[in-house]
């Protein structure tokens, strides 16, 4: 092993105490889409009792209803007792909700209350994954949260939209990035600090990682070969570039110099060439993509990003033309309901237009949002689909 990686050899091997807000189980079941059954609360007149006692273990167990108010409560709720005949019983609060019955107020405040207590525990895992220079396991990290493994990585995902192992490798993906950025920083030293402990575990997905060699990437692109070509459409000019693994840029402007400068700055170093008769014929086939979207675009994509906007990519090429989609839609296919700003962010870093067609993606009103290259040109895409 080298005197770097000696150096840099992980810190973590015990993960540090975890410090953050931990979910008050009982009160945070009250969330559950099902409860755990225990043979204590196993029966209406068992469970009616718990009420009376305001027994806060029962409140991982079910909840109940009041006919006469419409609202449900937590077994350990310091509400005035309902009349017995007024109240039922469910096993979770969606099973309340679904019968028509809404959260009390106090409820309503536990779930808030739980879901900082969540967000907070999220945010302190993955500072824990941060700090370490290898990826701890999913175990690990759940000890140190107070969960069980299965609860952490449901929370975690629900919260992030990723796994904690997506988000580690994500995170892993990102540092070396940035490493690599770094002047005077070799191959090697970005390899073990991004927490890889060999090359060749690094090798093995740095394509995946990278979209190139590291040495390459580190140097701007340096070996990459990527032919473009600049045509107009109705919507301007419009730039197609593709690597040796796919369409890697769509860009549309006014200018098609501007164009030319932008690809540029994406690959500083790479080998750019423009392209002959038959890669124009490329471009002519994204041209009439955008002139008539009915006739579809099936082309390999050269997509490079983190893994959560390589998911909300993945989901914009799933919007048929001619339909709308909200952020929030976006954010619930991929898993991240919370996720809304982030799917923006994702949207607004996509380098290839209409293949992956952010600007089918508006507000939740339907109002027509920011697009990487325009309102306007958003909004003619949309009306040409639309007409198709």
């Amino acid at each position: 092993m080298t005197e770097f990686a000696r150096k840099n050899r992980s810190s973590c091997g015990q993960i540090p105490a975890y410090s953050g807000t931990v979910i008050d189980k009982p009160q945070a079941s009250i969330m559950n889409t099902k409860a755990t059954h225990n043979p204590a609360y196993a029966t209406d007149a068992l469970r009616w009792q718990a009420v009376q006692a305001r027994d806060a273990g029962a409140d991982a167990h079910f909840v109940y209803a009041v006919r006469t108010t419409g609202v449900y409560c937590r077994p350990s709720a310091s509400a005035r007792l309902p009349k017995r005949e007024n109240v039922e019983f469910f096993d979770s609060a969606a099973a309340a909700e679904a019968a028509g019955y809404r959260a009390s107020r106090r409820a309503r405040a536990d779930r808030t209350s739980a879901a900082a207590g969540r967000a907070a525990l999220v945010a302190e895992v993955c500072r824990l994954i941060e700090a370490c220079d290898t990826i701890p396991s999913l175990e690990a990290l759940a000890t140190r949260a107070g969960l069980s493994p299965f609860h952490l990585h449901r929370v975690f995902k629900a919260e992030t939209g990723l796994t904690p192992k997506a988000y580690a490798s994500a995170y892993r993906a990102r540092r070396l990035r940035t490493v690599l950025a770094t002047p005077d920083t070799s191959v090697t030293e970005a390899i073990y600090d991004a927490g890889f402990n060999s090359n060749s575990r690094f090798y093995e997905t740095s394509d995946q990682l990278l979209g190139m060699r590291a040495r390459d990437y580190r140097d701007g692109g340096t070996g990459a070969v990527i032919r473009f070509a600049v045509g107009q459409c109705a919507l301007g000019a419009i730039l197609v570039a593709q690597s040796q693994r796919g369409i890697c840029a769509i860009l549309l402007n006014d200018d098609p110099d501007t164009l030319v400068r932008e690809l540029q700055d994406q690959f500083p170093n790479a080998q750019l060439i423009g392209g002959d008769a038959g890669f124009e014929q490329l471009v002519a086939q994204v041209v009439g993509f955008v002139e008539a979207p009915s006739i579809g675009l099936n082309l390999p994509l050269d997509v490079r990003g983190t893994a959560f906007q390589e998911r909300v990519w993945q989901a914009l090429r799933e919007i048929p033309p001619g339909k709308t989609v909200s952020y929030a839609e976006i954010a619930e296919r991929i898993g991240a309901p919370r996720a809304t700003r982030a799917v923006a962010q994702a949207c607004g870093a996509n380098h290839i237009a209409v293949a992956i067609p952010c600007h089918r993606v508006v507000r939740r009103d339907g109002d027509i949002s920011g697009y990487r290259w325009g309102v306007d040109r958003k909004r003619e895409l949309l009306r040409r689909e639309a007409e198709a």
